[in-house]
């Protein structure tokens, strides 16, 4: 017998029924029996434990109805008018396997139902030949559907390992520039205290701090979205002073600009000086957006500002920069992408940024839109309840 096929069924596990008569019983009560059971097509003619014939509808009531049949035929056994010979296939055999065989009959000895037998050749039950079919394209439809989603899950895993790859790297390359950094500067400390040169470490202390709080930032962002990812983010809610966070942000922001010939305003409405949310949240999602305006605006200006809708607070940055192509809106805020390619980028961040502060905008129960004109700048928008609510979160959207 032929290794069963782990994608083809056995045919015993497709039985559809184990009717059976002794050969001896009469063709009336042969007859009589199918009439009880419409259902029935065929029936096996058994003697001990073998199946040795099988009847059929069709060709019983063709004997007994035509002429003088129930004469010739009624009282006889069925065995007279049964197939002596019927196919017999094992109940482990392969679905296809059975099939061919099935087919394979000379044409005079076909017709829709096999006798299904055990390893000792006892009789099982019947098959019929349809349903095999049936069974087997509908195993060929499914496998054809698992095939498609099988193949749309390994493009869905390639694609995810090539955009985790992409991270790496970027990763990599941003924490590679502030180490170099500090292990650089520091060099140049150790040889400026060796040499007497003391005037030179306050420069150069400078610029080790600044590059270890951008190592640290990145870090930090790293960090954020694991804790984000896990569900660890705790949310804390107190009295806060909008404007002053604001203000606060705005001189963030002018130190990112440096030299740049940026102005930086803030604008907020009345009544908005207090607030109750999350300030340390809060301040890390303005601040993440005033630092990507910085990053893309080199000229003109960038705005702060914040208003009322309602019982929600509506902060927005919007800057004169470079603005974001139509075809990126849609990675804008994925995870471990950048827009810009890391090895032709001008532009540092590791592309953590829109990320986080869309996850932490979410967990303060708001919502976060943005606009943008490529060549002609950004707005982000972002909408947070005035107070601690228990209302639905709402998802980024694109304005």
């Amino acid at each position: 017998m032929e290794s069963r096929d782990a994608g083809s069924p056995a045919v015993g596990s497709l039985i559809m029924s184990n009717d059976c008569i002794h050969p001896t019983v009469r063709v009336g009560e042969a007859v009589e029996k199918f009439f009880r059971s419409p259902q029935l097509d065929a029936i096996a003619l058994v003697e001990g434990k073998e199946a040795i014939g099988l009847v059929t509808k069709p060709k019983l009531l063709f004997s007994v109805f035509r002429r003088y049949g129930f004469e010739l035929y009624g009282r006889k056994p069925v065995i007279c008018i049964a197939d002596t010979a019927p196919l017999h296939i094992d109940e482990h055999e392969r679905l296809d396997v059975a099939i061919d065989a099935a087919l394979g009959r000379a044409s005079q000895d076909i017709y829709d139902e096999v006798v299904i037998t055990d390893a000792h050749g006892y009789y099982k039950g019947l098959l019929s030949v349809r349903q095999m079919i049936l069974q087997q394209s509908n195993l060929l439809a499914n496998s054809i559907v698992q095939r498609e989603i099988a193949h749309e899950r390994a493009k869905e895993l390639e694609k995810m390992n090539n955009v985790k790859s992409q991270f790496v790297a970027n990763v990599t390359h941003e924490l590679r520039s502030p180490v170099n950094a500090i292990i650089g500067l520091a060099e140049l400390m150790k040889m400026s205290c060796e040499k007497g040169y003391l005037d030179q470490l306050g420069d150069r202390l400078k610029l080790l701090m600044a590059n270890a709080a951008n190592l640290r930032a990145v870090i930090t962002n790293i960090l954020d979205l694991s804790k984000l990812e896990a569900g660890k983010m705790e949310v804390i809610h107190e009295r806060i002073d909008l404007s002053g966070l604001l203000d606060e942000a705005a001189e963030t922001t002018r130190v990112l600009l440096g030299a740049k010939p940026v102005r930086v305003e803030v604008r907020i409405g009345d009544g908005l000086h207090d607030i109750e949310s999350d300030p340390v949240k809060l301040r890390q999602i303005v601040t993440n957006l005033t630092s990507i305006a910085a990053k893309f605006t080199d000229a003109g200006g960038i705005v702060i500002s914040a208003g009322r809708a309602g019982r929600e607070v509506v902060i927005s940055v919007a800057d004169s920069g470079i603005g974001i192509r139509g075809e990126d809106f849609d990675r804008l805020f994925n995870a471990f992408e950048q827009i810009e390619d890391v090895k032709t980028k001008r532009h540092e961040g590791t592309g953590l940024g829109l990320t986080i502060t869309k996850n932490l905008v979410r967990i303060l129960r708001g919502g976060i839109s943005v606009h943008s004109e490529y060549g002609k700048g950004t707005t982000f928008e972002v909408r947070i309840p005035s107070q601690v609510t228990a209302g639905p979160v709402t998802d980024v959207v694109r304005v």
